[in-house]
């Protein structure tokens, strides 16, 4: 019997969504409009992709999904967890408290159960003070039937998270398996207040998680489709429903890594720059050995500084849709405005009144969309600086992207890739391939399972080869939970850190293994 999956991302302009065969060729493919909800655009793309194509829906077999819903959630404050902040620490971190520097709004959400107990480690691993099991026992019989999720973070538990392990067994003992448990050591790396941020994001969205996952589900089976499902995470790889339930907050930035990983797969490239023009904003991103490169800094999410694993992405203010206003000095600006979703509405040359990016390469004749006829009263010359200009724009972004002065290779994908030359300053070729709209989409489908850990080992326990073997066995036992073949296994990422101001010859590893899906 042949196998199809279906490959969907949710962008700010638009959702995309793909059928692709078992050799990865695109069957269907569809763009629609995102709503406002999310979610009622999902069903809907996913509706016409299936309507559009001749595919019987009993051989679609997986479905993937890359979705805006969690990081909507936390941008928006809405939608929540009554959640419980546990921080294992006492005395040494009493001094600040966490949601330390998190904007008022959300910390009124989430503040609400906020407490530190006796516990943690120091650096090198050793107990600072006993765990407060008595502490932990009132605050369970305290927080039970007011929260739903529980974020528990310890001091140095990506070193040791006994603490933490101890502290969710003891809650889930008094307050069952109906509340879930978010535990900073699987979550976010060294750094206390920022780990904590992220532990406390993640337990903030589990129901948001929940929600889009079954709701996901319940749609395909409208369709009549009983596919296994899988999402979309931020390092370009998919998990399993249950893993995105557990770790939602991994969802967040998964569009941009979904169209990294389409462009390599649709031009066979490993190492390359890759451009997303998409409808309001312009991504850019790094392949490394086809995936995307990740990011060294903390990263802000909703007004939050957290460091847990991102891609590493430019954005720049320039879509299909991004308004430019123009003075009457004929002086210009490009954005920040974007009309979105409804550049079909708004646009000159869909009948609209507003001048928009997509006007401008459509009047100087670099694109074919709409009726040309409604700007050929416009300024040519003022038309040519104003698309000179948003070349620059994305010239200036790609050049602070590389990381040396060689001219590299640049994918243009997204469905606003037209407003782009085929020639660019810094770029050894630009590459524009076949299916470059649903790059995304196809990104999402053609996806592996991947696991990652990032842990402080001692290399004087085992040494430094036993240590590494042991890392790279926990990232591919994590990746085989989130939904991968066990026998289809790689490590795609092996990265060792020594860190001097540590003792027992102290290395920071990292470790992903990848593989392709799990079948039943």
């Amino acid at each position: 019997m042949p196998n199809y999956r279906i490959g969907i991302d949710v962008g700010g302009t638009h959702t995309d969504a793909v059928i692709l065969d078992e050799a990865y060729n695109v069957i269907s493919e569809i763009k629609s409009p995102t709503s406002a909800d999310v979610s009622s655009g999902i069903y809907k793309a996913l509706h016409e992709v299936v309507a559009s194509s001749s595919v019987s829906v009993e051989n679609i077999n997986y479905a993937m999904l890359g979705t805006t819903h969690c990081t909507n959630a936390i941008v928006e404050r809405k939608r929540l967890n009554n959640i419980a902040v546990i921080r294992i620490g006492a005395p040494a971190t009493l001094a600040i408290k966490p949601l330390l520097g998190v904007p008022e709004d959300l910390k009124e959400i989430l503040g609400k159960y906020m407490y530190i107990v006796r516990g943690g480690h120091e650096f090198n691993g050793r107990e600072i003070t006993e765990l407060d099991e008595t502490d932990i026992y009132r605050i369970a019989k305290e927080i039970k039937g007011k929260v739903d999720s529980v974020a528990i973070t310890s001091v140095f538990s990506p070193v040791t998270n006994k603490h933490e392990q101890r502290t969710a067994e003891i809650l889930q003992e008094v307050l069952g398996d109906e509340v879930s448990v978010s535990l900073s050591s699987e979550i976010g790396n060294v750094g206390l207040l920022e780990r904590e941020n992220a532990t406390i994001l993640n337990a903030a969205i589990v129901n948001v998680a929940r929600t889009t996952a079954n709701g996901f589900v319940n749609a395909l089976k409208e369709e009549g489709i009983d596919a296994k499902v899988f999402f979309g995470q931020n390092d370009g790889t998919l998990m399993s429903v249950e893993y995105t339930v557990r770790y939602p907050i991994l969802t967040i930035a998964c569009g941009p890594t979904n169209s990294l990983r389409g462009a390599s797969y649709l031009t066979n490239t490993s190492d390359a720059l890759v451009i997303d023009v998409g409808g309001t904003t312009t991504d850019i991103g790094v392949l490394t050995n086809s995936f995307p490169r990740q990011s060294s800094l903390a990263v802000e999410i909703g007004g939050v500084r957290t460091n847990f694993r991102m891609p590493d992405i430019m954005s720049v203010g320039l879509g299909g849709g991004t308004v430019i206003q123009v003075n009457d000095d004929n002086t210009f600006q490009i954005g920040p405005d974007s009309l979105g979703y409804r550049l079909t509405e708004k646009a000159l040359i869909f009948g609209g009144d507003t001048l928009t990016t997509t006007d401008v390469v459509v009047a100087l004749g670099k694109a074919e969309i709409g009726d040309p006829s409604k700007v050929t009263h416009l300024n040519k010359s003022l038309l040519e600086n104003i698309y000179q200009e948003m070349v620059s724009m994305v010239e200036e972004a790609l050049d602070k992207m590389k990381t040396s002065a060689d001219p590299i290779p640049v994918i243009l994908v997204g469905g606003g890739s037209i407003l782009l030359p085929d020639t660019l300053k810094g770029a050894s070729e630009v590459i524009s391939p076949n299916n470059f709209g649903v790059a995304n989409a196809i990104g999402s489908a053609i996806s592996q399972v991947s696991g990652q850990i990032e842990k402080i080992f001692s290399f004087d326990e085992l040494g430094r080869e036993k240590t590494i073997e042991k890392a790279r066995k926990m990232a591919q036992d994590e990746a085989i939970i989130a939904g991968a073949d066990p026998d289809d296994l790689v490590i795609v990422d092996l990265e060792d850190v020594p860190l001097a101001y540590l003792p027992g010859n102290a290395s920071r590893v990292r470790v992903k293994a990848a593989g392709t899906l799990k079948r039943d």
